[in-house]
Protein backbone atom coordinates (compact mmCIF):
# COMPACT_ATOMS: atom_id res chain seq x y z
CA UNK A 1 0.00 0.00 0.00
CA UNK A 2 2.82 2.39 0.86
CA UNK A 3 4.52 1.63 -2.44
CA UNK A 4 1.30 2.31 -4.34
CA UNK A 5 0.63 5.61 -2.58
CA UNK A 6 4.16 7.02 -2.19
CA UNK A 7 6.01 5.40 -5.05
CA UNK A 8 9.47 3.87 -5.08
CA UNK A 9 11.98 5.55 -2.75
CA UNK A 10 15.31 6.54 -4.32
CA UNK A 11 17.40 3.39 -4.76
CA UNK A 12 20.01 1.79 -7.01
CA UNK A 13 18.33 -1.61 -7.09
CA UNK A 14 15.03 -3.32 -6.33
CA UNK A 15 14.53 -6.94 -5.26
CA UNK A 16 11.27 -8.84 -4.75
CA UNK A 17 11.24 -11.88 -2.45
CA UNK A 18 7.56 -11.67 -1.49
CA UNK A 19 5.32 -14.72 -1.60
CA UNK A 20 3.19 -16.95 0.61
CA UNK A 21 5.07 -20.15 1.57
CA UNK A 22 3.98 -22.87 -0.86
CA UNK A 23 4.77 -25.63 1.65
CA UNK A 24 3.20 -23.96 4.69
CA UNK A 25 2.23 -27.04 6.78
CA UNK A 26 -0.36 -25.04 8.70
CA UNK A 27 -2.48 -24.27 5.64
CA UNK A 28 -4.78 -26.71 3.87
CA UNK A 29 -4.55 -26.91 0.08
CA UNK A 30 -7.75 -25.19 -1.07
CA UNK A 31 -8.90 -22.41 -3.40
CA UNK A 32 -8.31 -19.68 -0.80
CA UNK A 33 -4.72 -20.83 -0.30
CA UNK A 34 -4.12 -21.00 -4.07
CA UNK A 35 -5.48 -17.47 -4.42
CA UNK A 36 -3.04 -16.27 -1.74
CA UNK A 37 -0.14 -17.99 -3.51
CA UNK A 38 -0.91 -16.08 -6.70
CA UNK A 39 -1.82 -12.69 -5.21
CA UNK A 40 1.13 -12.60 -2.79
CA UNK A 41 3.49 -12.99 -5.73
CA UNK A 42 1.82 -11.46 -8.75
CA UNK A 43 0.14 -8.46 -7.12
CA UNK A 44 3.26 -7.46 -5.17
CA UNK A 45 5.43 -7.88 -8.26
CA UNK A 46 3.06 -5.87 -10.45
CA UNK A 47 2.91 -3.08 -7.85
CA UNK A 48 6.69 -2.93 -7.68
CA UNK A 49 7.04 -2.88 -11.47
CA UNK A 50 4.55 -0.03 -11.72
CA UNK A 51 6.50 1.89 -9.07
CA UNK A 52 9.79 1.29 -10.92
CA UNK A 53 8.25 2.43 -14.20
CA UNK A 54 6.85 5.58 -12.59
CA UNK A 55 10.02 6.51 -10.71
CA UNK A 56 11.62 9.81 -11.66
CA UNK A 57 15.01 8.17 -11.26
CA UNK A 58 14.47 4.42 -11.78
CA UNK A 59 16.83 1.88 -10.19
CA UNK A 60 19.71 0.53 -12.26
CA UNK A 61 18.71 -3.08 -11.62
CA UNK A 62 15.56 -5.06 -10.77
CA UNK A 63 15.77 -8.64 -9.46
CA UNK A 64 12.77 -10.97 -9.14
CA UNK A 65 13.24 -14.31 -7.37
CA UNK A 66 10.83 -17.00 -8.63
CA UNK A 67 11.21 -20.79 -8.71
CA UNK A 68 12.33 -23.85 -10.65
CA UNK A 69 8.71 -24.99 -10.69
CA UNK A 70 8.74 -23.30 -14.10
CA UNK A 71 10.38 -26.46 -15.51
CA UNK A 72 8.43 -29.69 -16.01
CA UNK A 73 9.35 -32.44 -13.51
CA UNK A 74 11.47 -35.20 -15.06
CA UNK A 75 14.07 -37.69 -13.89
CA UNK A 76 15.96 -37.54 -17.18
CA UNK A 77 15.58 -34.07 -18.75
CA UNK A 78 18.16 -31.41 -17.91
CA UNK A 79 17.09 -27.77 -17.83
CA UNK A 80 19.16 -24.65 -18.37
CA UNK A 81 17.92 -21.08 -18.30
CA UNK A 82 17.07 -21.37 -22.01
CA UNK A 83 14.80 -24.41 -21.58
CA UNK A 84 11.07 -24.11 -22.17
CA UNK A 85 8.46 -24.63 -19.48
CA UNK A 86 5.82 -22.73 -17.61
CA UNK A 87 2.49 -24.17 -18.78
CA UNK A 88 1.85 -27.73 -17.60
CA UNK A 89 0.45 -27.47 -14.05
CA UNK A 90 -0.72 -24.92 -11.49
CA UNK A 91 2.73 -24.17 -10.08
CA UNK A 92 4.37 -23.72 -13.48
CA UNK A 93 1.59 -21.37 -14.54
CA UNK A 94 2.09 -19.48 -11.27
CA UNK A 95 5.76 -18.90 -12.15
CA UNK A 96 4.87 -17.86 -15.70
CA UNK A 97 2.32 -15.28 -14.52
CA UNK A 98 4.73 -14.13 -11.81
CA UNK A 99 7.57 -13.52 -14.26
CA UNK A 100 5.20 -11.88 -16.77
CA UNK A 101 4.07 -9.47 -14.05
CA UNK A 102 7.74 -8.67 -13.43
CA UNK A 103 8.52 -7.45 -16.95
CA UNK A 104 9.05 -3.73 -17.27
CA UNK A 105 7.37 -1.89 -20.14
CA UNK A 106 9.54 -1.71 -23.25
CA UNK A 107 10.44 1.97 -22.89
CA UNK A 108 11.48 1.43 -19.24
CA UNK A 109 13.41 -1.79 -19.79
CA UNK A 110 16.31 0.17 -21.28
CA UNK A 111 16.73 2.18 -18.06
CA UNK A 112 16.63 -0.73 -15.61
CA UNK A 113 18.44 -4.03 -16.01
CA UNK A 114 16.10 -6.97 -15.30
CA UNK A 115 17.15 -10.29 -13.73
CA UNK A 116 14.98 -13.28 -12.81
CA UNK A 117 16.45 -15.84 -10.39
CA UNK A 118 14.64 -19.20 -10.52
CA UNK A 119 15.52 -20.66 -7.15
CA UNK A 120 15.43 -24.28 -6.03
CA UNK A 121 14.71 -25.45 -2.48
CA UNK A 122 16.46 -22.92 -0.23
CA UNK A 123 18.51 -24.45 2.60
CA UNK A 124 19.48 -22.43 5.66
CA UNK A 125 19.64 -22.47 9.44
CA UNK A 126 16.71 -20.22 10.21
CA UNK A 127 14.00 -21.24 7.77
CA UNK A 128 13.32 -22.68 4.35
CA UNK A 129 13.17 -26.39 3.64
CA UNK A 130 15.43 -27.46 6.53
CA UNK A 131 13.20 -25.89 9.19
CA UNK A 132 10.40 -28.34 8.40
CA UNK A 133 12.71 -31.36 8.23
CA UNK A 134 15.11 -30.85 11.09
CA UNK A 135 13.11 -32.27 14.02
CA UNK A 136 12.00 -35.52 12.37
CA UNK A 137 15.62 -36.11 11.37
CA UNK A 138 16.92 -35.22 14.84
CA UNK A 139 14.50 -37.78 16.28
CA UNK A 140 15.76 -40.43 13.86
CA UNK A 141 12.50 -40.42 11.90
CA UNK A 142 13.88 -38.98 8.67
CA UNK A 143 13.58 -40.82 5.39
CA UNK A 144 13.12 -40.50 1.66
CA UNK A 145 9.90 -39.11 0.18
CA UNK A 146 8.15 -41.40 -2.29
CA UNK A 147 10.65 -43.25 -4.46
CA UNK A 148 13.55 -40.99 -3.49
CA UNK A 149 14.69 -41.01 -7.13
CA UNK A 150 13.25 -37.57 -7.90
CA UNK A 151 15.80 -34.81 -8.58
CA UNK A 152 16.26 -32.34 -5.73
CA UNK A 153 17.43 -28.91 -7.01
CA UNK A 154 18.61 -26.95 -3.97
CA UNK A 155 20.61 -23.86 -3.03
CA UNK A 156 22.12 -22.55 0.21
CA UNK A 157 20.53 -19.29 1.37
CA UNK A 158 23.96 -17.63 1.30
CA UNK A 159 24.14 -18.35 -2.43
CA UNK A 160 20.65 -16.94 -3.00
CA UNK A 161 21.89 -13.73 -1.39
CA UNK A 162 25.15 -14.02 -3.33
CA UNK A 163 23.43 -14.32 -6.71
CA UNK A 164 21.14 -11.39 -5.93
CA UNK A 165 24.13 -9.27 -4.91
CA UNK A 166 26.01 -10.42 -8.02
CA UNK A 167 23.07 -9.34 -10.17
CA UNK A 168 22.69 -5.97 -8.42
CA UNK A 169 26.36 -5.06 -8.53
CA UNK A 170 27.17 -6.17 -12.07
CA UNK A 171 27.68 -3.45 -14.64
CA UNK A 172 25.16 -2.62 -17.32
CA UNK A 173 24.54 -5.58 -19.59
CA UNK A 174 26.82 -7.98 -17.70
CA UNK A 175 24.06 -9.88 -15.89
CA UNK A 176 20.50 -9.83 -17.20
CA UNK A 177 17.67 -12.20 -18.03
CA UNK A 178 17.13 -15.54 -16.30
CA UNK A 179 19.59 -17.12 -13.86
CA UNK A 180 18.95 -20.52 -12.32
CA UNK A 181 19.37 -20.22 -8.57
CA UNK A 182 20.44 -23.79 -7.85
CA UNK A 183 23.72 -25.32 -6.74
CA UNK A 184 25.85 -26.92 -9.50
CA UNK A 185 25.04 -30.39 -8.14
CA UNK A 186 22.99 -33.37 -9.30
CA UNK A 187 21.26 -34.67 -6.20
CA UNK A 188 18.11 -36.69 -5.67
CA UNK A 189 15.80 -36.79 -2.69
CA UNK A 190 17.55 -39.99 -1.60
CA UNK A 191 21.05 -38.46 -1.71
CA UNK A 192 19.80 -35.37 0.14
CA UNK A 193 18.14 -37.55 2.80
CA UNK A 194 21.32 -39.57 3.29
CA UNK A 195 23.48 -36.44 3.44
CA UNK A 196 21.25 -34.70 5.99
CA UNK A 197 21.10 -37.82 8.15
CA UNK A 198 24.88 -38.10 7.98
CA UNK A 199 25.37 -34.43 8.88
CA UNK A 200 23.10 -34.88 11.90
CA UNK A 201 24.51 -38.34 12.69
CA UNK A 202 21.04 -39.80 12.61
CA UNK A 203 19.62 -42.84 10.78
CA UNK A 204 17.26 -42.34 7.84
CA UNK A 205 15.22 -45.52 8.00
CA UNK A 206 11.65 -44.29 7.67
CA UNK A 207 10.59 -43.53 4.08
CA UNK A 208 7.36 -41.58 3.63
CA UNK A 209 5.07 -43.17 1.00
CA UNK A 210 3.84 -40.94 -1.81
CA UNK A 211 0.18 -41.35 -0.83
CA UNK A 212 0.91 -39.90 2.62
CA UNK A 213 2.56 -36.79 1.14
CA UNK A 214 -0.33 -36.39 -1.32
CA UNK A 215 -2.86 -36.69 1.49
CA UNK A 216 -1.12 -34.19 3.76
CA UNK A 217 -0.23 -31.56 1.17
CA UNK A 218 -2.65 -32.09 -1.73
CA UNK A 219 -1.53 -33.63 -5.00
CA UNK A 220 -0.91 -30.31 -6.79
CA UNK A 221 1.43 -29.15 -4.02
CA UNK A 222 3.01 -32.54 -3.31
CA UNK A 223 4.54 -32.42 -6.80
CA UNK A 224 7.26 -30.19 -5.33
CA UNK A 225 8.43 -32.99 -3.04
CA UNK A 226 7.53 -36.14 -4.96
CA UNK A 227 8.77 -35.04 -8.38
CA UNK A 228 11.63 -32.81 -9.36
CA UNK A 229 13.72 -31.22 -12.07
CA UNK A 230 17.38 -31.51 -13.00
CA UNK A 231 18.25 -27.83 -13.20
CA UNK A 232 21.67 -26.57 -14.26
CA UNK A 233 22.88 -23.04 -13.38
CA UNK A 234 24.53 -22.61 -16.78
CA UNK A 235 24.08 -18.86 -17.24
CA UNK A 236 24.67 -18.26 -13.53
CA UNK A 237 28.13 -19.83 -13.77
CA UNK A 238 28.86 -18.19 -17.13
CA UNK A 239 28.06 -14.81 -15.59
CA UNK A 240 30.99 -15.28 -13.21
CA UNK A 241 29.18 -16.20 -10.01
CA UNK A 242 31.18 -18.53 -7.74
CA UNK A 243 29.06 -20.67 -5.41
CA UNK A 244 29.96 -20.59 -1.72
CA UNK A 245 28.29 -23.97 -1.18
CA UNK A 246 28.43 -25.98 -4.43
CA UNK A 247 27.80 -29.40 -2.82
CA UNK A 248 25.46 -30.84 -0.20
CA UNK A 249 28.21 -31.84 2.22
CA UNK A 250 29.57 -28.32 2.65
CA UNK A 251 26.08 -26.76 2.69
CA UNK A 252 24.69 -29.12 5.32
CA UNK A 253 27.84 -28.96 7.44
CA UNK A 254 27.36 -25.19 7.66
CA UNK A 255 23.64 -25.45 8.38
CA UNK A 256 23.73 -28.04 11.16
CA UNK A 257 26.91 -26.77 12.85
Amino acid sequence: DELSSKGLPPCDGAVNLAGENVLNPLRWWNEEYKKDLFSSRIDTTRTLVEAIAAAEKPPQSWVLVTGVGYYKPSQTAEYTEMSKGGDFDLLSRLVTEWETAGRLPGDKATDTRQVVVRAGAVLGKDGGAIQQMIWPFWLGLGGTLGSGCQPFPWIHVADVAGIITHALESGTGVVSGVLNGVAPADDTNATFTKALGSALRRPTLFPVPAFVVNTLLGSERAVILLQGQRVIPKRTLESGYVFKYPDLQSALKNIVS
